[in-house]
């Protein structure tokens, strides 16, 4: 079993930043990709950005240019560096990690608001 626990969001005013991270610990299998994904309030969730262990990564168009996503193989940790933030981008961040097994997991989610 794999185990998410986000940390870093809260409350930022327009055009501030936020920094994200993930833990991941337990019975990973690699390799594997680890992405954020979010939830508007009212709307579907969504893919914001995914890194795979080889250092492939991947940014929808609303966040590029924004937002950064790194992680540390060695250590299973994600971070979602998020700058320039507008009060769209205020939902619930979760944490994912898909790995060669195709079975997926999910952290109990991290809330960022953004105030206009």
């Amino acid at each position: 079993q794999v185990q998410l626990v986000e940390s870093g969001g809260g409350l930022v005013q327009a055009g501030g930043s936020l920094r994200l991270s993930c833990a991941a610990s337990g019975s990973i299998f690699s390799p594997n990709t680890m992405s954020w994904f979010r939830q508007r309030p009212g709307r579907q969730r969504e893919l914001v950005a995914e890194v795979r262990s080889g250092g492939y990564t991947r940014y929808k168009d609303f966040v590029r240019g924004r937002f950064t996503i790194s992680r540390d193989v060695a250590n299973n940790t994600m971070v979602l560096q998020m700058n320039s933030l507008d009060p769209d981008d205020t939902a619930i961040y979760y944490c994912h990690l898909r790995d060669i097994r195709t079975w997926d997991y999910w952290g109990q989610g991290t809330q960022v608001t953004v105030s206009s």
